[in-house]
């Protein structure tokens, strides 16, 4: 069988990144809870007051990802370092239901 070789002149990208695709992963895109990419654009504002169940889980994935630290992560949202870790316990023990602040009682005491 005969190798095909591409036209001279007309060779493939050497990289992914040379294709020009909007849809390339980069250093600063990481998968968030739902599967979808994530970069620190997604993560909620610094001044966010209202933490529903998906803001939670956005910070979350994007500490253990390292697409922010914890520290930072703390620091941005004027969270406490146990705040975090507690909602960090209840997502993996319940997943996003048990960031719920409504039923916290009910999966606090399942620990």
């Amino acid at each position: 069988m005969k190798d095909i070789a591409p036209p001279p002149g007309d060779s493939l990208p050497a990289t992914p990144s040379e294709t020009g695709s909007p849809f390339e992963p980069t250093e600063s895109m990481v998968a968030g809870p739902e599967g979808r990419p994530l970069t620190r654009a997604d993560l909620p504002p610094a001044n966010t007051r209202r933490w529903v169940t998906r803001r939670k889980a956005l910070v979350i994935a994007g500490v253990r990802t390292g697409l922010i630290s914890l520290d930072e992560a703390c620091a941005r949202y004027s969270l406490s370092v146990e705040e975090f870790l507690s909602w960090q316990q209840l997502f993996d023990s319940h997943g996003s239901a048990g960031l719920r602040t409504t039923r916290t009682l009910e999966y606090r005491k399942l620990r």
